[in-house]
């Protein structure tokens, strides 16, 4: 057995390289590696960190990966699950920016993503079968994951969203909470917080390079780089897509570091490259200061959510235990497995129905529900079969 930091190293170094699709693939890749297959971690504990991380702001796939990693190894292990799942997207966004900036275009990806997106698809719905099967129970159940599937598929806002989980904590409550159980936590579960010895280094550089004198160009680029983009991580909510408009109204309005045109190709880039979108402010942030400013820019829109989700995460393991708490997750498990389940869909529906396609997506669901295929292995080789096919 490996030491548990090489083990997230290269399980989220792997997940990393092979996520396309968005949020719910990452997730997916999580579920079939650490927990069906090398049951590092219970199905319940990434569900919570799910739901956590919907309701937390930023890039909901690395808050999960934050999670995730903290529930294994603690804030070292979540340092280096996030920087082990963006590493890949970082490394070959940073390639295609210099690509771009030196030739002033994208690699034509059409055919290698038209055989990777049903994959995707279909790796997704596997998850949900597979978490279904362990989360639902009764009939209640089953009518909240049909409601939310239907409704998050409907509806893209992330209002929706928020109203769907909430409600579904609500039902929860209401359908599986004992009214006579005691809710308290003992004395010793009580939340208490001791703050990690790195985070306090890390606040004194953030205090040193903000205060850093203005009339040193160097400084004051990294500073507004900085400021610009972990305020849009610390205040939208939602995930990925959400965070575009709001995006370009800071990037190219705002500031007006790139053009209609180039944020377009940036977004194309975030979705061309494995892991999240939000890796678009590599591309940004290579605009404006090379190498170092893409760094600075991706530290800043991935580093401070993940802080907050650990934080989160410390006092949430205090009162998961909670009567109340297990009878909201009650109502909120399902719910995340509709949506889940609304994402592999709009995936497979967005991409079209066509026999390549549809071939794909059974050929993927087959090889991961009954031969339990690692998702690795498949999106790599579906991708090379649109590349030969198409």
């Amino acid at each position: 057995m490996q030491p548990v930091p090489a083990y997230l190293f290269l399980t989220f170094l792997k997940i990393g390289a092979t996520s396309w699709g968005g949020f719910m693939s990452l997730i997916s890749m999580i579920q079939k590696k650490v927990v069906e297959k090398d049951r590092m971690l219970d199905n319940a504990k990434v569900m919570e960190g799910i739901s956590l991380a919907s309701v937390l702001p930023g890039p909901m796939a690395v808050n999960v990966v934050s999670y995730v990693g903290y529930q294994l190894g603690g804030w070292k292990g979540a340092l280096i699950s996030v920087t082990a799942v963006i590493l890949p997207s970082f490394v070959l966004m940073l390639a295609l920016s210099h690509f771009y900036f030196q030739y002033g275009d994208v690699p034509a990806m059409s055919h290698f993503f038209a055989g990777i997106l049903p994959a995707v698809a279909a790796i997704i719905i596997s998850v949900a079968i597979s978490m279904g099967r362990k989360s639902i129970s009764d009939i209640p159940q089953v009518l909240i994951a049909v409601v939310s599937a239907v409704a998050v598929f409907v509806s893209k806002s992330y209002f929706s969203t928020m109203a769907i989980l909430l409600a579904s904590a609500l039902m929860g409550y209401l359908i599986y909470f004992k009214k006579t159980a005691s809710t308290a936590a003992p004395e010793s579960a009580r939340p208490g917080f001791k703050i990690p010895y790195p985070l306090v280094m890390a606040a004194i550089l953030l205090i040193g390079l903000i205060t850093w004198p203005q009339s040193n160009p160097f400084a004051a680029l990294h500073r507004t780089i900085l400021l610009t983009f972990s305020g849009m991580s610390l205040t939208q909510f939602g995930g990925g897509y959400v965070i575009i408009p709001a995006m370009q109204k800071i990037i190219v309005d705002g500031h007006r570091w790139l053009s209609d045109r180039a944020f377009a190709d940036a977004i194309a880039m975030g979705q061309v490259t494995p892991g999240p979108i939000f890796i678009s402010a590599t591309f940004i942030g290579y605009k404006l200061a090379g190498f170092w400013g893409a760094l600075n820019a991706t530290i800043a829109i991935f580093t401070p959510t993940a802080i907050l989700t650990i934080i989160a995460a410390r006092f949430f393991n205090k009162i998961s235990q909670s009567e109340l708490v297990v009878a909201v997750f009650k109502g909120l498990r399902p719910a995340i497995i509709g949506m889940i389940v609304s994402a592999g869909v709009s995936i497979l529906w967005g991409n079209g129905f066509t026999l390549f396609s549809v071939a794909v997506f059974s050929a993927t669901l087959g090889a991961t529900i009954y031969f339990k295929t690692d998702p690795a292995i498949v999106v790599p080789v579906a991708g090379i079969l649109g590349l030969l096919i198409l």
